[in-house]
């Protein structure tokens, strides 16, 4: 009997017949299953539309989240007295232009708060220095010996430099914050590029890159972070990323967004252009470093005279000057 049902299990026609059947029944069910299936375009439609909605609340959740952890936040409370003070007097209109604007972001001075402060200390400032300035010649007696005409017009000028003291300090501020931007930028590109590589879309690569490169420069990832969060909350993409090249006022910064503004508008591959100006972004640090190199034998030749030069000296004709007083 166990014979028997094992020689019919072994018979070729008999797997043949299987085997035919198997395969009629799965070109039957290939066939027949596009019939039965429902299309679930619709409900993939919802869920990219929904998608911008949990990206807001999801920025917005991490802002207040850090902002309770005592985090520098984007919105800083205005200074009641300080805007009272501006707008009565009206300095927005008279001291403030689109440069000026353009230095404030720059140095990540954003809030409308930061702009009240900066205007006020223009206004306050010189009338403080110059104060400062006539009572330090006028009452302590300083520069006695020069002219009325040489004294008051050192007190001018301490007038004008606390005029420009804000301008500096916000100058100085912009410089850093540009060259700590400029040094990570090219290792953000290269690793933008691998997210984009490996599938990842552009919100998530700078969201991604600004958390790793958060150590080498905070100031590119505050700039990243706060370009993803405009991404998900302004209608226009082009818009924030014009806005991340406005904010750097770098030139750099400008020829990456200008490059995925033409990807995304016009469907050319993004990783190509990231890989380009990655380089290029490479050369351009390289050539800075040649530069200064370049740069230090001019520096270094007069130290050299005057600190190398005489001790040599020294050290060779001290023992012959030595000898010599010795036999005379």
């Amino acid at each position: 009997m166990n014979e028997d049902f094992a020689a019919s299990l072994t018979n070729p026609s008999l797997i043949i017949a299987v085997l035919v059947a198997i395969a009629v029944f799965a070109t039957l069910y290939t066939i027949a299953i596009p019939f039965f299936e429902r299309g679930n375009l619709d409900k993939r439609m919802k869920a990219v539309s929904t998608e911008r909605e949990q990206i807001r609340a999801r920025e917005r959740a991490r802002m207040n989240a850090e902002t309770a952890r005592g985090k520098a936040s984007l919105r800083a409370n205005n200074n009641q007295s300080v805007r009272q003070i501006v707008e009565r007097l009206n300095l927005r209109q008279a001291l403030v232009d689109d440069a000026t604007l353009d230095k404030l972001r720059a140095a990540g001075l954003r809030s409308q708060n930061a702009l009240n402060i900066f205007l006020f200390a223009r206004f306050f400032l010189p009338f403080l220095t110059l104060a400062i300035t006539a009572i330090w010649i006028f009452a302590l007696g300083n520069l006695a010996e020069k002219p009325l005409a040489i004294r008051l017009l050192a007190t001018i000028v301490g007038g004008y430099i606390g005029f420009y003291l804000p301008n500096i300090y916000v100058s100085n501020r912009m410089t850093k914050r540009q060259q700590s931007i400029r040094r990570a930028w090219p290792d953000a590109l290269d690793l933008m590029l691998i997210c984009v590589e490996s599938g990842i879309s552009i919100e998530a690569a700078m969201r991604r890159v600004a958390d790793e490169i958060a150590t080498q420069s905070p100031e590119l990832a505050e700039e990243m972070v706060l370009t993803t969060a405009e991404l998900s909350f302004l209608p226009d993409r082009r818009t924030a990323l014009e806005n991340l090249g406005l904010r750097t006022q770098l030139d750099g910064v400008k020829s990456v967004t200008q490059a995925l503004i033409q990807a995304e508008r016009y469907g050319t591959p993004v990783a190509t252009a990231l890989r380009v100006l990655a380089q290029e972004g490479r050369d351009e640090r390289m050539n800075e470093a040649e530069k200064k190199a370049a740069a230090l034998p001019p520096k270094l030749t007069v130290p050299m005279i005057l600190f190398f030069l005489p001790v040599l000296i020294a050290v060779i004709l001290g023992p012959a000057g030595i000898q010599v007083s010795d036999r005379f």
